[in-house]
């Protein structure tokens, strides 16, 4: 296993900070920069075409000097014109990033005389060499950054654009990692907020003005339009309410600690944690069990074949492998949810496990006023609820439907579950909307209050006692939510999307003075900015270009009066861990210089030799006293890891 920090030791205001100070250290750098770097229109051409000196010359060697000599003259002619740039606010320097995470790793200077423009073009990719032509409108189009003639990339939050205010700096991804130094405080500004109009355009197809923006997002909800002007009061008063505070925050100079590694016998499918004895990894063949203890979880050699009656092969519901797990009834069963078809997440029905007979006991249907239906998630009534052993009742969600299921008849008796025919759920509460929602996933609170994350990016909070309306919707960013997670006082929202995670923060003070969540009432319009976690520019290129975000999760707890301390996320082969006191500290050094909603990138890396499936912590009962956070568990398709944070700091 490899752990990192954040890797801003590369940045170049620290490692290579001597490459980005004051303007005369940078002239004098630039010289030497050209030897490592010779820029493929620049010196490497001009020392190759450069005239050597003869003793005699004739007619033909002077025709051929001449045209020599013209070839230079329209070259430099050229040069000159690019260093004179005809718009010096856009006037910027250049740097590529090279040797990845090795200790070879630096920026060097690609080109010391460029300048940057936003186009407009509807060519996929920028491509071709008229793009800065405006669209003419009759067709999609969209806003590039085009640096030079080295950098065109379609303005988006992929570019995982990262700001350093105090340096005039700008760092970003695009087939490669580069970084913007500005000449002055406002041309940093000034490509700033271009930058962030062009993503706004890009993803509504409006301009981005004021009124657009409102229109987008809601007034009530001010702090996505002008992060500057919310009230972040909230973020500081949050742990003010009473409640008992976390533990001190991990620090950078604490190390992670593996405790171990065993392999998974492959195929694993996901990954599902208990509060209680066990917990269990989906593979392609069955169920594996494993023992929860204080340093992660041990395999017990235990394992549920999907064979013989009640197997996948035999199974009404599905013949593929189970893509969820949900424990309930004090973690003696398991509701195994499978795709209907390959690559939907689609099910027509569940199946119950029985873990301590180690068989499946029936197979669910979901129906509707006698007509099948489909759900593409489920979870527990509450945060809590799986260790409730007389729990009957779970949640479903599809696209466009919000419900409570119960094995239970209309009656409320236990349904006979050796019908020869599939037993049907009971529809005991929920909603079927007309269409538009476009749900993706959800979770619960300790309470059963429901969050809900969709397509669009909209985060919808429903309270316990109403699933038709919400009472509240957070306007989304741009991104689809593909999970959502909660912590279990319901003050707090993860959301995740393939570039980012983003932090809503619910509380608010009612008009009668009382602080509430969007649980419970609507929020008003003093409602908190979001805030963002992000990868740097560089852990996401070598994460790949592929690979995204999934999976965000707050750290486990079940009962009233404890904090969650820590928040993960997997991205390719990283599980990516941050701080959440420190995240939700307004005067953190990472929200320092940022315009636009606050990004925080102080986080620990994880590192497998393959792609994560899942990464979660443990139950915090199994914290130990020696350190700040119960046990992360990772699991990729081959192996499971227990990984402990250390509670030594180094000198």
């Amino acid at each position: 296993m490899g752990t990192s920090q954040s890797r801003e030791g590369l940045d170049i205001s620290d490692a290579d900070s001597d490459q980005y100070t004051d303007e005369e250290e940078e002239e004098e750098e630039e010289e030497d920069d050209d030897d490592q770097y010779d820029d493929a229109q620049g010196s490497h051409q001009q020392h190759q075409q450069k005239p050597q000196p003869r003793a005699k010359s004739n007619p033909k060697s002077l025709d051929e000097l001449d045209a020599k000599l013209k070839a230079l003259k329209l070259k430099y002619a050229s040069s000159s014109s690019s260093s004179q740039n005809p718009n010096p606010a856009n006037s910027v320097k250049l740097y590529l990033h090279i040797g990845g995470n090795t200790p070879m790793a630096k920026w060097i200077v690609s080109d010391k005389h460029s300048s940057y423009s936003f186009v407009k073009t509807s060519k996929i990719d920028g491509d071709g060499d008229d793009d800065d032509d405006e669209s003419d409108g009759g067709g999609q189009s969209w806003w590039m950054l085009r640096v030079g003639a080295k950098v065109r990339a379609r303005v988006s939050s992929e570019m995982q654009l990262k700001m350093f205010g105090d340096q005039r700096r700008v760092d970003f991804v695009s087939s490669g990692v580069w970084a913007l130094k500005f000449p002055t405080d406002e041309a940093y500004r000034n490509f700033v907020t271009e930058f962030q109009n062009c993503i706004f355009e890009n993803v509504y197809g409006l301009e981005a003005t004021e009124e657009n923006k409102v229109k987008v997002y809601g007034k009530e909800f001010i702090g996505w339009v002008k992060p500057e002007a919310a009230d972040d009061s909230m973020w500081e008063d949050a742990e003010d309410d009473g409640l008992k505070s976390p533990e001190p925050p991990v620090r950078a100079s604490q190390d992670l600690l593996e405790e171990f590694e065993e392999a998974a016998n492959g195929g694993v499918q996901s990954l599902t944690l208990g509060a209680l004895d066990n917990s269990f990894l989906v593979n392609d063949t069955g169920v594996q069990v494993y023992r929860n203890l204080n340093h992660g979880i041990h395999g017990k050699g235990v394992s549920v074949k999907f064979d013989g009656s009640g197997s996948r092969k035999s199974s009404s519901v599905s013949q593929f492998t189970p893509k969820k797990a949900l424990l309930m009834r004090a973690e003696t069963n398991m509701m195994l949810m499978s795709p209907f078809k390959e690559g939907k997440p689609h099910a027509t029905g569940l199946q119950q496990l029985d873990i301590e007979t180690g068989k499946i006991v029936t197979e669910w249907k979901f129906e509707k006023d006698g007509t099948d239906i489909t759900m593409r998630d489920i979870t527990n009534d509450t945060k809590g609820s799986q260790l409730d052993p007389s729990e009957s009742t779970f949640l479903g969600l599809d696209d466009n439907r919000l419900c409570q299921w119960d094995m239970r008849d209309r009656s409320g008796i236990v349904q006979n579950i050796a019908m020869a025919n599939s037993p049907v759920l009971n529809w005991t509460q929920g909603h079927q909307f007309s269409k538009g929602t476009n749900f993706q996933c959800f979770a619960t609170t300790g309470d059963g209050s429901i969050v809900v994350g969709s397509l669009d990016g909209k985060i919808r909070l429903y309270s316990k006692t109403s699933m038709r309306q919400a009472k509240t919707a957070f306007p989304g960013l741009g991104s689809p939510i593909t999970h959502v997670d909660v912590t279990f006082d319901g003050k707090w929202i993860l959301g995740t999307t393939d570039t980012y995670l983003v932090l809503i923060c619910t509380l608010f003070t009612d008009k009668d003075g009382k602080t509430k969540t969007g649980f419970s009432g609507r929020m008003g319009n003093r409602i908190p900015a979001p805030r963002l976690l992000k990868l740097t520019p560089l852990d996401s290129h070598l994460a790949g270009s592929n690979n995204k975000f999934h999976g965000g999760h707050f750290s486990w707890v079940t009962e009233n009066g404890k904090q969650e301390r820590h928040l993960v996320a997997t991205v390719g082969k990283f599980s990516v861990i941050w701080d959440f006191q420190q995240v939700k500290n307004s005067a953190h050094a990472c929200y320092r210089n940022q315009q636009g909603l606050k990004s925080c990138y102080c986080y620990k890396i994880v590192l497998k030799d393959e792609s994560i499936v899942e990464s979660r912590f443990m139950h915090d009962k199994f914290a130990v006293s020696d350190s700040p956070e119960a046990p992360l568990v990772v699991a990729t398709p081959m192996k499971v890891s227990s990984i402990s944070l250390s509670g030594k700091r180094q000198h």
